[in-house]
């Protein structure tokens, strides 16, 4: 069998850490700072995507501020003004191959796995580089 053939929804994240297009910048502090993921967090709201956070958004809106929960920034800017719309996303029955093409174009690092816009789980470049190292599809 070849590996790139394989289905994504074999090799995502189905477990998404989400937040709502509402939730304050402080919520996705906690998030970063404290749960093992992807680094990309999917905005939704009763399970449909509406944008994306990555690590590098969220650095960028709050801008000089410390770490310290109380900085007004925290509080005053919302998901829904740092995510990006229209994240990339791709159906669970696409293969490894597709979305190793997506991403090897360099313009993201994680894509939402999405069936008619409801989050399915999340891949990210990681995810595929532990999918292939778990394989016996790896010829030593």
């Amino acid at each position: 069998m070849n590996i790139l053939n394989v289905p994504i929804a074999e090799v995502m994240t189905t477990e998404v850490i989400t937040v709502k297009p509402s939730q304050k910048l402080v919520d996705i502090k906690h998030i970063f700072e404290k749960r093992n993921f992807h680094h990309h967090i999917p905005v939704a709201e009763n399970g449909k995507l509406k944008g994306m956070i990555s690590l590098i958004d969220f650095l960028f809106a709050i801008k000089n501020a410390t770490l310290n929960d109380n900085e007004n920034v925290y509080h005053e800017m919302l998901a829904r003004d740092v995510m990006r719309e229209h994240p990339v996303t791709i159906t669970p029955d696409r293969s490894l191959k597709d979305v190793c093409e997506i991403l090897a174009k360099g313009d993201v690092h994680a894509i939402v796995v999405c069936d008619k816009d409801y989050i399915k789980g999340i891949v990210s470049t990681a995810d595929i580089i532990r999918y292939v190292l778990n394989t016996n599809a790896v010829e030593t």
